[in-house]
């Protein structure tokens, strides 16, 4: 896999604000699928790679955070709409 990019701080406060208001997401990766998934919490690797942890129907799963490239709150109440991740 490429070298890890840290994603920018302020970004990185809208996966805490998911996490933390329990919003489904509707998350694009870099690669172009989509999927639909709650995020539970961030995490740093041993390998200094950050991670969104994330639960699905197929159950959980790690997302690099380099590998997103905008999430969207299902929920129309949600505190901010869709936010792109990468440049």
């Amino acid at each position: 896999m490429s070298t890890y990019q840290p994603l920018d701080c302020d970004l990185h406060d809208y996966l805490e604000i998911a996490c933390l208001f329990h919003y489904q997401l509707l998350i694009e990766l870099t690669d172009g699928s989509r999927l639909q998934a709650l995020p539970l919490t961030t995490r740093t690797a041993s390998d200094q790679c950050e991670y969104l942890e994330v639960e699905t129907a197929q159950g959980r799963q790690s997302l690099r955070l380099d590998q997103l490239l905008a999430i969207t709150p299902v929920a129309e109440q949600a505190r901010f709409g869709r936010i792109l991740l990468q440049p």
